[in-house]
């Protein structure tokens, strides 16, 4: 049995908005709601950042297309006495899709605690190297 720190990528579609960064503010505002009504104000809601095809500079995830936008949020929360890395992102999935029902859930990335500190972590990236 471990601990383990687990990060979720969630997409969030907003509508009426006018920036990047209103996109980023009522999503960030939305996920909150949710989680807090079902009393999982634990988890930590950050945005999340993508890379740019041309420079590869890092951006934060938030695009807008005709007042709607769509915004990248990191979704992170500790999971405790889980058997596996498998069965921590199934826990964190579980915990986290109550709240958020109909978003789909990915794991950005997996760390093990010992001794309440972090060890290394398995970052799990389906972007082909992207």
């Amino acid at each position: 049995m471990g601990d383990y720190i687990v990060v979720l990528e969630a997409p969030i579609i907003v509508r009426d908005v006018e920036s990047a960064e209103d996109a980023i503010n009522v999503a960030v505002s939305k996920v909150a709601k949710a989680l807090n009504k079902e009393k999982l104000d634990f988890v930590r809601v950050e945005i999340g950042y993508s890379q740019c095809p041309v420079c590869g500079s890092p951006f934060e995830s938030a695009f807008v297309i005709g007042n709607v936008g769509l915004v990248g949020i990191y979704l992170t929360l500790k999971v405790f006495n889980a058997q596996s890395l498998e069965h921590a992102e199934r826990i964190a999935k579980a915990v986290v899709g109550k709240a958020l029902k109909k978003v789909p859930l990915k794991v950005f990335e997996i760390k093990e605690l010992h001794n309440g500190k972090e060890e290394e972590g398995i970052e799990i990236n389906d972007n082909n190297g992207v």
